[in-house]
């Protein structure tokens, strides 16, 4: 097919110059390579193309009619050669990444940001949900890139461990207890607990660490998001679990303070995951290249929510 095309595009060449040198030259060919690359297509097509006269070359009435399909044929394949040029540069793509509130929030948002400035044509899409949500997502082929929690072995994804998080219990600064002792699990779970719903993938890995020490966790507020623990921390009303990583302005601004324990959870890793077969975008290779370049949270400016909240990206 590929010779099959080349005939093609010399035989355009020469219909549009009406001069088989002509097209030669511009096709930086030599007159006879020409001249044979034409009688070779008139020979497969087994018609006559083009009438040969003293000026040079006229179409056939065939010559003419294959010649429109030819025009086209080979505008549409140089269209979608330059579609092509302009995704590899970033001229123009699609990029839709998965990832939770949370993540976007305290993390990914300085990188969606950046992208947006550098490649203003590729359309950057943003798909939030829980880890196990944005896997799924990822699953079916509806995002390019997921950022959760580090899936168990067996999963079908390519993973790439980006940072640990870990867990700490904290409260309000005039909550009724003693912030100077130590507290055991089975004092932390019979605290009024503000936890996560149990559709977040930390949720159950709490669960999980504290049934391997015998205790059952029986929350008094579960709740949709990081932020709303953090919230309802701040007001006093029990002790939240939540992610040290993305607490840091909350604790540093004395807002909630956490309790001293002297056993830990386990640290959870964050990963971002892809497709395990398939051809990444050259957007998605771009975007991940510039998070492998990145450095793991210690804290993120609040300023940068509001970034966000303008539309800086768009959230589907």
């Amino acid at each position: 097919m590929e010779g099959k095309l080349e005939l093609y595009r010399i035989f355009r060449a020469v219909a549009e110059q009406e001069s088989i040198s002509a097209a030669a030259r511009m096709l930086y060919l030599s007159q006879s390579a020409v001249s044979q690359s034409v009688q070779q297509l008139e020979r497969q097509l087994e018609t006559k193309l083009f009438l040969r006269g003293r000026k040079g070359v006229a179409l056939t009435e065939e010559g003419r009619m294959l010649y429109d399909y030819v025009r086209d044929a080979m505008s549409l394949l140089e269209s979608g050669e330059s579609k092509l040029r302009q995704a590899r540069e970033l001229e123009i793509g699609q990029l839709i990444i998965g990832a939770s509130d949370t993540l976007t929030r305290w993390w990914l948002l300085p990188y969606l940001q950046r992208f947006r400035r550098n490649h203003p044509g590729v359309r950057l899409t943003l798909r939030n949900g829980t880890s196990r949500q944005v896997l799924d997502l990822l699953r079916e082929g509806k995002v390019d890139v997921a950022f959760a929690s580090k899936p168990e072995q067996g999963e079908q994804f390519r993973v790439e461990v980006c940072f640990d998080t870990h867990m700490i219990f904290a409260a309000a600064p005039d909550y009724p207890c003693d912030f100077s002792r130590t507290y055991t699990p089975a004092e932390v779970a019979a605290m009024p607990l503000i936890l996560l719903d149990r559709k977040a993938s930390s949720r159950l890995f709490l669960e999980e660490a504290f049934a391997k020490m015998g205790l059952r966790l029986k929350p008094e507020f579960e709740l949709a998001t990081h932020e709303l623990a953090l919230a309802v921390a701040k007001s006093g009303l029990g002790v939240a679990c939540v992610t040290k990583q993305f607490s840091g302005h909350a604790l540093e601004a004395g807002a909630v303070r956490p309790l001293r324990v002297d056993w830990e959870i386990p640290a959870r890793q964050v990963a971002m995951c892809t497709p395990e077969r398939g051809r990444l975008s050259a957007a998605a290779e771009h975007f991940m290249e510039d998070i492998r370049r990145g450095r793991t949270p210690e804290k993120l400016p609040e300023t940068l929510v509001t970034a966000a909240e303008s539309g800086i990206i768009k959230k589907a």
